[in-house]
């Protein structure tokens, strides 16, 4: 039961970075009618202002201390972050050790600006164009954007610690009589991620904004015939869906260090989870990935992963688990889980 236990908390964590994606890409499909593949690396770049956050606040200055020697004799040179010279030694340094949260601050603002330059400045040119025109263009827009990340931060993955009141294990089985501990983080980053949701949903459906949003979502024309500027709106979406992206990527970086082709690696099962949720519902998308999230956990548990290995001959179960999921999903139901009718079926 403890390892039952695990399984799903790991689910559940693996399902929040997918959720948050997929719920970004959802309101793109869904308000512009965009397939945009360029999404993932929007996440990447989330998951680069912290490390970017993260070297600014450590940018230090250096001075000779007379009293301390290096291995070669020679007087020590001391580095002194400006934050810690600014704010003292006990604030200076719990600024820099909160970088990550405070990342968060650094990242709304300018995900916001890159994904409104996106929109205005090549989005919004193939909105009538075909889908396949639509990927291709932001497929490409991934790859120069993974790129110069690469040429400006290196190819190695860069640490960005959580905060150290977060570093350890919580042993979440004790709350229900069972024993099992998991990282303090990535029960962090689930709450995180249902706050982040939940701020979504609340915004599209008790916000007169949101309200218009999801009208023009259901009839763009009818609500652009009441004088409404509807396009205005789902640019600002667009800004708002880079956003989200860009949250789950600052706060993904203590799980997993960033490093440029993050983004492609949860870009494609991103997609996927859309698919299986059904374009353009945001519910769907969200059920979709904590359900995908869980299922692929279950799939790397040993006994499972054992079974499928030794009876059925597929030892890697668990990395096409999602793949065979949503094939079967489509097969039966090919507007997906929670989709609308027409849309992904003849």
């Amino acid at each position: 039961m403890d390892g039952i236990l695990l399984q799903i908390l790991n689910g559940l964590d693996k399902g929040s970075a997918y959720a948050l994606i997929a719920l970004g890409l959802t309101l793109i499909f869904g308000t512009l009618g965009v397939v945009n593949f360029a999404h993932g690396a929007l996440f990447m770049v989330g998951a680069f202002c912290a490390v970017t956050l993260q070297k600014f606040l450590n940018f230090s200055k250096i001075t000779i201390d007379p009293d301390k020697v290096d291995f070669l004799g020679n007087p020590a040179k001391v580095k002194t972050p400006y934050v810690v010279e600014w704010f003292g030694e006990a604030a200076g340094n719990g600024i820099i050790n909160w970088s990550v949260p405070l990342a968060i601050l650094f990242a709304i603002p300018v995900m916001l600006i890159i994904g409104y330059v996106m929109e205005r400045g090549l989005i919004k040119h193939f909105y009538k164009r075909p889908h396949a025109d639509q990927i291709l263009v932001t497929f490409g827009l991934a790859i120069v954007i993974q790129e110069l990340v690469k040429a400006n931060f290196g190819a190695n993955p860069i640490p960005t610690p959580a905060p150290d009141q977060f570093v350890g294990s919580f042993n979440v089985g004790a709350l229900i009589g069972m024993d099992a501990s998991y990282p303090y983080w990535r029960l962090v980053y689930f709450f995180f991620s249902i706050t982040v949701i939940g701020a979504v949903f609340a915004f599209l459906r008790y916000t007169t904004f949101g309200m218009v949003v999801r009208a023009g979502m259901a009839d763009r024309e009818t609500v652009g015939l009441l004088g409404i500027n509807i396009d205005r709106r789902f640019t600002i979406m667009f800004g708002a869906a880079a956003a989200v992206a860009g949250l789950a990527g600052v706060m993904y970086g203590p799980i997993n260090s960033p490093n440029y082709h993050m983004g492609m690696d949860f870009l494609v099962l991103s997609f996927v989870v859309v698919v299986v949720g059904g374009m353009g519902s945001l519910p769907g998308a969200v059920l979709a990935g904590f359900m995908l999230g869980i299922l692929e956990s279950f799939a790397s548990y040993s006994p499972i992963k054992n079974f499928f290995a030794d009876y059925l001959f597929l030892p890697s179960i668990d990395q096409i688990i999602i793949y065979l999921v949503a094939i079967i999903v489509l097969l039966v139901r090919p507007r997906g889980l929670m989709g609308k009718a027409g849309v992904m079926e003849e």
